[in-house]
């Protein structure tokens, strides 16, 4: 791996599940969840702008917007888990990520108000997905890019972007130094 993919995806990158998890498994994956929110509080509580508004590579996000981006993506997901749980495959829609991380609240807001929402919604979601049973996590949605997302890789996948985007508030943080 070269130094910007390195950079780019410090924990590596997504890759797709091949089978459903097992309760283990899919237990770790939602218990990562549920602590995103205080390890993203940890990291940025008492940040002064300087650093909050360095970009953890050259060409990418600022640790603000890497905090802002987090719970626009997590609304996302929760919200498409519970179409797949209520309808029968339901076709969800992408949202051009970029350009939400480009908005005046994003580029400029204090991360506190993600944090925050960060907060409320990850305990809504945690509280969800342990009332599933076993058998509504083989339930999928299906997205215009990946195809058909089952509970299981949908868990799977947010577990990953949320050590994926600790480690770029980590490394934009280094460099802010």
């Amino acid at each position: 791996m070269d130094d910007v993919e390195t950079l780019r995806y410090p924990v590596g990158r997504f890759s797709r599940l091949t089978s459903p998890l097992d309760r283990a498994t899919r237990s770790a994956h939602i218990d990562t969840i549920e602590q995103t929110p205080a390890k993203f509080r940890s990291l940025v509580n008492g940040r002064s702008d300087a650093e909050l508004d360095t970009p953890y590579r050259p060409g990418g996000w600022t640790v603000r917007q890497v905090v802002h981006h987090v719970p626009d993506s997590h609304m996302n997901a929760y919200i498409r888990m519970k179409f797949a749980i209520t309808e029968e495959a339901p076709a969800i829609k992408a949202y051009d990520e970029a350009r939400w991380a480009e908005l005046p609240e994003a580029k400029t807001g204090p991360p506190e108000m993600s944090i925050a929402l960060l907060e409320a919604l990850h305990r809504r979601w945690v509280a969800f997905l342990r009332a599933l049973p076993d058998a509504e996590f083989g339930k999928a949605y299906v997205h215009p890019e990946l195809g058909r997302v089952t509970l299981d890789e949908a868990i799977t996948l947010y577990a990953w972007h949320c050590r994926h985007h600790a480690s770029h508030i980590e490394l934009g943080l280094k460099q802010g130094r």
